[in-house]
């Protein structure tokens, strides 16, 4: 449900065991033997007269009927010549290719993270095919990539360790830069802070570039037991394989900053005590995190749980006729990704879109994986204005036009389903995930997500974030005023002088700023809420001067580049209900006359309504914030709950006052009747 992607899929030794059994052919004969039956191949493997990574040629007839290898051959688009179909493969390949269901293409490419990922064919599977076949696919691909894992024989010795002969020459070289620095501080000519980032960047660079060298000798290794784990996507990713081959780099000390010397021994060649000493803080924080973040995490979901659980489908489309616009629908560069997986699919789009050949998708079209690939792939589309929750005009709960997909089942969402509570739990669970993946980082620095975790929380509860960025509060020209002799990280004097406004006056909005930081020129032109220099943004800063659109589309951006930093995806829709209560929900300021109490949270369009009305009668409105936080909503909760407990204990008591005094009655006139009567 969080991502609409399958998630029963083959993961470390099975993976391994699938990456040797599809490995590239490693024996090329002249003559490549052919074959048309499965069994055939079978049996040339028995004899011994080839193997599984031998060239061979797999030959059958035009008729996909005749057996299941030429079914796989036709729905892979292999080309009939002369009645028949060849393919050059190994016989590895075909084995492999047994495991999935018969109609399934042909597979012909090695099956790992850089190639195809084994996720993608279980995937492909689950869309086409039964459940049944599904799951008879997935019990074959298991059984098959434990036992070649076992078969490959794969295990890492200490020769495994592919080192570079160039290590000393790159390090004695940034060495050399690094010393510089130093001794420009002690000539004063920098600050503490300019030589701690001089250096850092100086050892990341040379991080970099001892870890390309280090990873292309490694990679020159096909047969590499190391190289094979990390390129399978089985075990292990590049960092670490770096920490034990080229050097364990820059480390986080105790009270988590960088130190700015490295570590620059390698697992393999042994750390000195000085630098185990170093690294020891970052791994105990690292662990000790582990547990901590979990809790923040149950937390987080629990609370999400809070602001999201009112939100359910309770009507097919509210007729809106507003929509979100998704720039930038284009396939991935080197210098930008669109995230169209969990921007634009399972949307319903929310006006026409026409493409080069004319072809229209109409408004109301639910955009499925082929309509994400076809609008990407086309020319004429740049842009697509979507159906979102964040517009929806519901009057209770969502509808299910702005929802979309439901990511379950692939289908439209159906009434009554809890969106509310499957988005608190799609952004909680992998918050989870990302603490525990603190586990393999060892406390080097740019894997530590102990930044990730609360900067959700930062985001949820809109508060203002450390080192926030300063923003123009008017439309305006930029002035900067640079302090004589000043150093290179020393603050600025920036002026914003604002437009004349209806009266003629000009406002003028002082800043001082580190210069370093800087994203603004002398003479710039700025609009209200334009961000001066670099950092997170204020989001009640955000609304204040950009209005709702602007924060709702900042909150949700921030959210999902924390997660996207981990690899972790979620898509834009669970994110946007949240955001949507956030936004939805203000909190009462000044009641004036109106029905509220001060500090109540109310739902934006009562608010409106009663505003409209006090100011039509009387002249005078209610004043109120308009970004509501978790903690708004746990309070808003806790109080409903502590009535509704109340309510109930009152009733309680009503209820055993009035059998008591049933009681009393019942029992006054059984006495009564007892008594003797006098004469």
């Amino acid at each position: 449900p969080a991502t609409g992607r399958a998630i029963t899929e083959p993961s470390q030794d099975m993976v391994l065991g699938l990456y040797y059994l599809t490995r590239d052919a490693k024996e090329v004969p002249e003559t490549p033997r052919v074959f048309r039956r499965v069994h055939e191949i079978e049996a040339a493997l028995d004899r011994g007269l080839i193997n599984l990574h031998t060239q061979i040629v797999v030959r059958t007839d035009e008729d996909a009927n005749d057996s299941t290898l030429a079914q796989r051959l036709a729905a892979a688009g292999v080309p009939a010549v002369n009645g028949r179909r060849s393919l050059e493969t190994t016989a590895g390949r075909v084995i492999f290719n047994e495991a999935l269901p018969a109609g399934y293409r042909f597979v012909n490419v090695q099956v790992g993270k850089n190639a195809m990922p084994v996720g993608s064919v279980v995937e492909e599977i689950a869309n086409s095919f039964t459940r049944k076949q599904v799951a008879e696919a997935l019990d074959a691909i298991k059984d098959l990539g434990f036992r070649f894992a076992s078969q490959s024989g794969t295990s890492i010795g200490f020769d495994d360790i592919v080192t570079s002969p160039q290590k000393a020459e790159i390090m004695d070289r940034y060495e050399k830069d690094a010393e510089k620095v130093e001794l420009n501080f002690r000539r004063g000519v920098v600050i503490d802070e300019e030589r701690r980032q001089n250096q850092i960047d100086i050892w990341t660079r040379a991080n970099r570039e001892l870890g390309d060298v280090c990873y292309k000798a490694l990679d020159a290794q096909t047969d590499n037991p190391i190289r094979m784990m990390v390129d399978s996507g089985a075990r292990g990713n590049r960092t670490q394989i770096l920490q034990i081959t080229a050097m364990k780099g820059l480390v986080v000390n105790s009270r988590g900053e960088l130190e700015h010397r490295p570590a620059k021994s390698s697992f393999r060649e042994g750390l000195t005590s000085w630098e185990y000493f170093v690294s020891l803080h970052g791994t105990r924080k690292g662990l000790a995190d582990t547990a901590l973040r979990t809790a923040d995490s149950g937390y987080l979901t629990r609370r999400l749980v809070d602001v999201a659980q009112e939100l359910i489908i309770k009507e097919h489309d509210c007729g809106t006729t507003r929509g979100l616009v998704l720039d930038h629908v284009a396939a991935d560069t080197a210098a930008q990704r669109a995230f169209l997986e969990t921007k634009l699919w399972g949307r319903v789009l929310a006006a026409d879109v026409t493409l080069s050949d004319g072809t229209v998708f109409p408004a109301g079209h639910l955009v499925s994986v082929d309509d994400v690939e076809t609008l990407r792939d086309d020319a004429a589309v740049t842009s697509v204005r979507v159906r979102s929750t964040l517009v929806c005009e519901a009057e209770h709960g969502v509808c299910a036009t702005c929802y979309g997909m439901s990511l379950a089942t692939h289908k439209l969402v159906e009434a009554g389903e809890a969106v509310g509570v499957i988005a608190a739990q799609s952004i909680g669970e992998p918050g989870t995930q990302l603490t525990m993946r603190t586990f393999h980082s060892g406390g080097v620095s740019g894997r530590d997500i102990t930044h990730g975790l609360p900067r959700v929380n930062e985001l949820f509860e809109a508060r203002t974030p450390k080192g926030a960025a300063a923003v123009s509060k008017n439309d305006g020209t930029v002035q900067i005023e640079r302090p004589e002799g000043a150093a290179a990280n020393a603050r600025w004097r920036v002026s914003i002088v604002s437009r004349p406004d209806d009266k003629g006056e000009v406002h003028v909005q002082e800043e001082s700023l580190p210069a370093r930081t800087l994203i603004v020129k002398d003479g710039d032109t700025v609009e209200a809420g334009q961000p001066l220099n670099r950092g997170p943004l204020d989001p009640k800063t955000l609304m204040e001067l950009r209005g709702t659109r602007e924060t709702q589309r900042y909150l949700v951006e921030e959210m999902q580049a924390v997660y996207r930093d981990q690899g972790v995806s979620i898509h834009d829709k669970h994110i946007e209900l949240v955001v949507r209560q956030m936004t939805d929900m203000i909190q009462v300021v000044e009641k004036h006359r109106s029905p509220f109490l001060p500090q109540e949270l109310v739902e934006a369009r009562v608010f409106n309504a009663a505003n409209d009305t006090l100011a039509s009668v009387e002249g005078s409105s209610a004043a109120a914030t308009a970004l509501a936080t978790l903690k708004d909503f746990e309070k808003k909760n806790f109080a409903g709950l502590t009535e509704a407990v109340t309510a109930a204990l009152r009733e309680q008591l009503v209820i055993e006052h009035s059998l008591r005094q049933r009681l009393a009655e019942t029992h006054g006139n059984s006495e009564a009747h007892k008594r003797p009567r006098l004469a």
